[in-house]
Formats: C-alpha cells, sequence, structure tokens
C-alpha cells in the first residue's frame, strides 16, 4: 500500500481546499471527488487517510474484476491501480485494458494506458505524463 500511496500521491497532488478538477468536478486532496463541495477544507493528515482508504476501495474493486489478479507483476499491478484510481474503477473494469490482462496479454494491457488521455474529449498534458510513467512502470513489472 506504502508504493501506491507514493504513487497516486505523487501524480495527484495535495489540495487542502476544493477545487474544480480539469472536467469541472468538484475535487479536494487527492483527487477525491466523493462528496466533495466547494468551500470543503481538509486536513494533510485527514487527505492521507482518505487517499489510503480510497486506495484500498478502488484495488478491491479493481482486484475484483480481474481473473488472477496475484500473477500480476507487482510493478505491472501497481501501475494498474494507479491509473483505475485515476480513470475510476467502473471504466478500468470495461476496458480494453482489463480484458487484455484477463487474457493474458499484460504486454497489450500496459500498452493500452496510454489512450487514457483525455477529459471531456480533450487530451490532458498531465495525463499524457501520467499514462507514460504508468505505462513504463507496468512494462517494468514484465522485465
Amino acid at each position: 500500500m506504502a508504493a501506491a500511496v507514493a504513487l497516486v500521491g505523487g501524480f495527484e497532488g495535495r489540495r487542502l481546499s476544493a477545487y474544480l478538477d480539469g472536467g469541472g468536478v468538484p475535487t479536494i486532496c487527492f483527487g477525491a471527488t466523493k462528496g466533495v463541495r466547494l468551500g470543503d477544507t481538509a486536513t494533510a493528515g485527514e487527505c492521507d487517510s482518505r487517499l489510503r482508504a480510497d486506495l484500498v476501495e478502488h484495488e478491491a474493486a479493481l482486484r475484483a474484476c480481474l481473473k488472477a489478479p496475484d500473477a500480476i507483476p507487482d510493478q505491472s499491478y501497481l501501475a494498474l491501480v494507479s491509473w483505475a484510481f485515476n480513470v475510476g474503477t467502473g471504466a478500468a473494469c470495461k476496458s480494453t485494458a482489463v480484458r487484455l490482462v484477463n487474457a493474458g496479454d499484460l504486454r497489450a494491457a500496459c500498452n493500452q494506458l496510454p489512450r487514457w488521455v483525455r477529459d471531456n474529449g480533450r487530451v490532458i498534458p498531465g495525463l499524457v505524463n501520467r499514462r507514460q510513467s504508468e505505462q513504463a512502470l507496468c512494462l517494468e513489472g514484465l522485465r
């Protein structure tokens, strides 16, 4: 879990006051959106706790849609958890990437991650960078 907290926390960045993300969704802490309203605030400790809880929730949901999650190398799994945290596990579980993982083609699944760079139809440079990093980590697990 510590590696996931560090990876996702680094990508998301901690914001102690609610703001509108690139898609216009009220967001706080490390990308948390559930129950967030503009004007909300949080402490650093609250954000850290929320990130850990959110990661546990997302990891469990992703794990449930993978046929053999324990067979995935740690680095690849970490990359998939980070990606699913960002895109949402509902979208992740319905994706070609997860279908490829479940078909046993993890390399092809890793190569799907860079496709997930849009928000409301627009390519977001920060997502391009994040997906490149996640893809590299995912592929690193296959070496």
